[in-house]
């Protein structure tokens, strides 16, 4: 009942009251056989009127009632997006509201046609495939027309009486409402009651309609968020997906896995058979098959003068370009002849653009590497055809003074040609070295229980007259009992020799120079420490790239060819050794390396 004053429903009580007394008087009198006929014909009029205001007032409470659940049910539509709960929230909502025997919820999908979503009855349970007896007529009005439809019997309804569902069903009360956004009818709603007629009228109708603006509001809302939720996670996908492919490329520069690998990626996301990727030959002048998985596509090299997707019944084609011009072609084809989708053409298109960049760096690779050979394989050669003239060049100098008794000033000169060849033999041995390094091609024979002190003091007789004649004071801490240690001998030799050179030539005349040996952590350890000029931290940042020297004078006046520490720290590390520097500008730099000890 609607809200009422405490003096209206005094005055109704009273008024029911009168009524009860009336009809009982009325009893009376009737028994007696004596009724007073104008009197009762005014009081059955009061009684009248009052059961007419008593209906108005249950009528209205009712529609109270149903508009306090519309309230109720409406609310509770905002209280989730995902597109599966609003659904059932409708589906209950709509039982809840008309008292339906059954509820129907029909989406319009992608392909335009009606599907329903959820299908329940009075008990809110979900319904058989083999229960969707529904009137296509109410609903295909609806849809056409827009409009709702209520029927209180369908048998008997002149608009669906002779159609075949409600014949064969026994359709009776039916509501069918659209549901709408901004103009477009994207579903309907449907009730029914296949054995009561009369269970809806105009005023459930306009509760339903009322409801089916807020449910659609709420459906296309959550559809919405679902699609851009979807969206969303489709792109991370799409986006984990480019990284790893991205990871993959950028791991390798070979031109072979790198076609390999961006084709295994294009057939993957596509669900191709069978792909290929053809490439044009710049300096040929042709195209190839650079890569292919499973029956070669026909036209995977005739393609290669397009500019954009070229798509087909279960064709693909896609360009690959670099820097505005057309590099090579992916190629797809699926045994079904199903076209590919949007999305599998715009992932493939995205993944040209990645493997664009990674097959032209995997080319410049192959460029840079056949360069580097060439630079290799020449050294080689220059190399081995120098040392011929210097072995003469040598050996005549020393044969000068077996012809004749020589000049002081002649003397000179021949031991100015000597040491100058042992200088080019020095730089031609570093040219090699360095050469045969970044081709692969030194060789390091390891030994066993090879004695370091016993090198070091090898390379000190070597060095101490360039030592001495440079007023150089060489200290020495090398312990006997140092254990032996696993190494290519010659290189053990080769590595000190550098070192100490490099101490006695970039110390002032008059330095102290000290070399000094220890076991650590499975290592034998050798220092060199001079006084000398040192370096700087950013000197020490070039100190190992090839052919690099410090821009200090008296390093400059130093002969040498700035290979010497590059091939050093090259020649540690392939015997399983480290090698680190300290140094501070003025005061002087300690070089240490380490060489496993001997298992």
């Amino acid at each position: 009942m609607p809200s009422t004053s405490l003096s209206e429903r005094k005055a109704t009580t009273a008024k029911l009251a009168n009524a009860r007394q009336m009809v009982s008087l009325l009893h009376s009198q009737f028994k007696s056989g004596s009724i007073d006929s104008p009197y009762w014909a005014e009081r059955l009029d009061d009684l009248g009127r009052l059961l007419e205001q008593i209906s108005e007032d249950w009528l209205a409470g009712d529609h109270h009632v149903r508009l306090a659940a519309l309230y109720e049910v409406s609310r509770a539509l905002g209280s989730s997006l995902d597109l599966e709960t609003v659904l059932n929230q409708v589906m209950d909502a709509i039982i809840e509201l008309t008292g339906a025997e059954r509820g129907f919820l029909m989406l319009v999908n992608h392909e335009a046609n009606l599907a329903v979503k959820v299908a329940r009855n009075l008990d809110k349970q979900q319904l058989d495939d083999d229960e969707f007896s529904i009137s296509h007529s109410v609903i295909s009005m609806v849809m056409e027309e827009g409009q709702a439809v209520v029927t209180t019997n369908a048998s008997d309804d002149p608009r669906f009486a002779d159609q075949a569902s409600v014949i064969t069903h026994g359709l009776r009360s039916i509501q069918c409402v659209p549901l709408r956004i901004r103009g477009d009818i994207i579903g309907v709603i449907y009730v029914d009651n296949r054995v009561r007629a009369g269970v809806f009228d105009k005023d459930d109708l306009d509760i339903l309609m009322t409801f089916a603006t807020q449910a659609a509001m709420a459906i296309e809302n959550a559809r919405l968020f679902t699609m851009t939720d979807e969206s969303l996670a489709r792109r991370v996908e799409e986006l984990s997906m480019l990284q790893e492919i991205d990871q993959q490329l950028n791991e390798t520069l070979d031109f072979g896995k790198t076609m390999s690998i961006t084709l295994e990626w294009a057939t993957q996301v596509t669900g191709a058979d069978n792909g290929a990727i053809a490439l044009i030959n710049l300096d040929e002048g042709n195209t190839q098959v650079v890569a292919q998985i499973g029956n070669t596509p026909a036209d995977a090299t005739s393609l290669l003068s397009i500019e954009s997707v070229n798509a087909d019944a279960g064709h693909l084609a896609v360009p690959i370009q670099r820097e505005g011009r057309v590099i090579g072609v992916i190629t797809l084809d699926r045994e079904d002849h199903e076209p590919f989708s949007f999305e599998a053409q715009d992932m493939v298109l995205r993944l040209a653009d990645h493997a664009a960049i990674a097959i032209e760096n995997a080319r410049l690779y192959q460029v840079v590497k056949q360069a580097n050979e060439a630079k290799s394989e020449f050294v080689s050669v220059m190399t081995h055809e120098l040392r011929i003239p210097m072995t003469s060049i040598k050996g005549y100098a020393e044969m000068l003074g077996l012809v004749g008794e020589l000049t002081e000033q002649q003397q000179s000169f021949i031991e100015i040609i000597q040491n100058n060849v042992i200088r080019m033999s020095h730089q031609v041995s570093d040219l090699s070295d360095i050469s045969r390094i970044e081709s692969g091609r030194l060789k390091i024979e390891i030994e066993d229980d090879i004695n370091l002190a016993e090198s070091i003091d090898q390379v000190v007789q070597t060095l101490r007259q360039e030592i001495e004649a440079r007023e150089h004071t060489l200290n020495m801490t090398v312990p006997e009992d140092l254990p032996t240690i696993q190494a290519d001998p010659q290189r053990v030799i080769q590595i000190i020799t550098n070192l100490l050179s490099n101490a006695y030539k970039y110390t002032p005349n008059g330095g102290i120079i000290t070399v000094s040996a220890s076991c650590a952590g499975g290592y034998v350890w050798c220092e060199v420490t001079d006084t000398g000029i040192g370096m700087t931290e950013e000197d020490i940042a070039h100190l190992f790239n090839k052919f690099w020297r410090a821009r200090d004078q008296h390093v400059l006046d130093q002969p040498g060819t700035g290979l010497g520490l590059t091939i050093t720290k090259n020649l540690v590390e392939m015997q399983g050794g480290k090698l680190t520097v300290q140094s501070k500008k003025g005061e002087g730099s300690t070089f240490a390396f380490a060489l496993p000890v001997s298992s």
